[in-house]
């Protein structure tokens, strides 16, 4: 059990499954390999496994608290907060000191809109471990959203100087201090980021999306891919904290348009991230394929178990090479990431069949943009309508477009746009 502990800590987990199979083989109810063979299924992305190895080692042994604190990661992870929220009250009732169980809380309570139950679990956090740098990044995204930007700026500070080189604390402190109107200061901290990191794709990105300078037509891979692969696992909670509602918005447009939910087309899920749309889609789907740049949150979507296929591309190079493929595109909040939107509409529009259906997000740009595009402050894209619709006829769809709000960001909706594009007839 030990040297098996050992290899799993260094990354080396197939050596430790096999120990672990070994000892459970000469001890099938040995709590301890159980609990740690749990522990990693859920790395290797076999949750359903996992979860159940896990119970099973408490159900031998309850009265520890890491185990109980492990569970909850784990039942989070696949999306069941309200067990994972026991699971971690439970850790904290047989060791009120933990302070990980106490800021994984935080994270599920303000998931489920328990704002100020959620402070209090990172302060608590931070009380039994000052240095407890997650309860402090934690804090400081929570305080954002309720617009008490200082004291986020003052949490983002703190990890810093815990950990100077904090990458997610630096991008946070950056943005709190924007929206202050402070951006100057924010440009010191991403061009100082860039003189330790010359080729940091996030730096670079939010430099430019800053000062206005350099403005890639889209964002890189790099940048997408460290973004995304950095917050997998955390992903959906905090999505749910924002009262998300794309997924739901693109249902929404693709029911209104008549098209059967008889499993008979062709679906793509572009750019599908968790796989959040995969439940809405499967309906639909004869085949349903997802492809995002992040491997992390391919992995996520492969536990939805609603995917025939799961593909790691980037959006307009698999599209390019997928000409009359689909019978229906759905793309939620993947466009974002794009600034010029015609290499991508033109894909999209070879890759749909004739009486093919393409429906997508995108968020609202206000006011006059030359380009019909700007890069803004957090890092994303905005579209004005007017350039969405001309360049969608120029690619020989037609469109209609609503305007509903995608989510909440800062304690203020995020305007948006919703798409339903068709191959024109003629």
């Amino acid at each position: 059990m030990a040297l098996a502990i050992l290899l799993q800590k260094g990354g080396q987990l197939v050596e430790a499954g096999e120990l672990y199979r070994r000892v459970l083989e000469i001890h099938p109810e040995h709590p301890r390999a159980l609990h740690y063979a749990g522990v990693l299924a859920h790395q290797q992305g076999r949750n359903v496994e996992a979860v159940a190895l896990v119970e099973r080692s408490l159900a031998l042994d309850p009265g520890r608290a890491d185990w109980f604190s492990n569970q909850g990661i784990i039942l989070q992870s696949g999306g069941e907060l309200d067990r994972a929220i026991d699971a971690y009250r439970r850790a904290i009732a047989i060791d009120a000191t933990h302070a990980n169980a106490h800021s994984n809380l935080g994270v599920l309570l303000r998931a489920t809109g328990q704002t100020a139950e959620a402070e209090a679990a990172y302060r608590t956090a931070i009380q039994l471990n000052p240095d407890h740098i997650d309860a402090y990044t934690n804090l400081g995204i929570l305080l954002g959203a309720l617009n008490r930007n200082e004291e986020a700026a003052a949490c983002y500070c703190k990890v810093i100087t815990l950990r100077p080189k904090h990458r997610e604390a630096r991008r946070l402190l950056a943005l709190a201090h924007a929206t202050l109107g402070d951006v100057g200061e924010a440009v010191k901290i991403f061009e100082e980021w860039l003189d330790e990191e010359p080729s940091d794709p996030i730096a670079r990105h939010m430099l430019a999306a800053c000062t206005g300078r350099d403005v890639p037509p889209r964002a890189s891979n790099g940048f997408v891919e460290r973004t995304f692969d950095g917050f997998s696992a955390s992903f959906e909670s905090k999505l749910e904290a924002l009262s998300y509602r794309a997924p739901g918005l693109v249902a929404a447009m693709i029911e209104d348009s008549g098209l059967e939910r008889s499993k008979r087309f062709d679906v793509l899920d572009a750019g599908c991230g968790t796989g959040l749309c995969g439940l809405w889609l499967a309906p639909y789907a004869r085949r349903l394929t997802g492809v995002d740049l992040s491997s992390g949150m391919l992995a996520r979507a492969k536990e939805k178990q609603v995917y025939d296929a799961l593909t790691q591309a980037e959006l307009m190079e698999y599209l390019s090479h997928n000409r009359d493929a689909f019978d229906l595109i759905v793309s939620a909040d993947a466009l974002v990431y794009f600034g010029d939107l015609e290499g991508v509409m033109a894909a999209a529009a070879d890759a749909l069949r004739p009486s093919g259906l393409l429906v997508f997000t995108l968020e609202h740009a206000a006011g006059p943009s030359d380009a019909g595009y700007r890069l803004e402050l957090h890092g994303r894209y905005s579209h004005g309508r007017a350039y969405v619709e001309r360049l969608l006829a120029r690619c020989g769809l037609e469109a209609e477009i609503v305007h509903a709000d995608l989510r909440m960001e800062a304690g203020k909706p995020v305007a948006g746009l919703v798409v339903r594009a068709t191959p024109c007839s003629s």
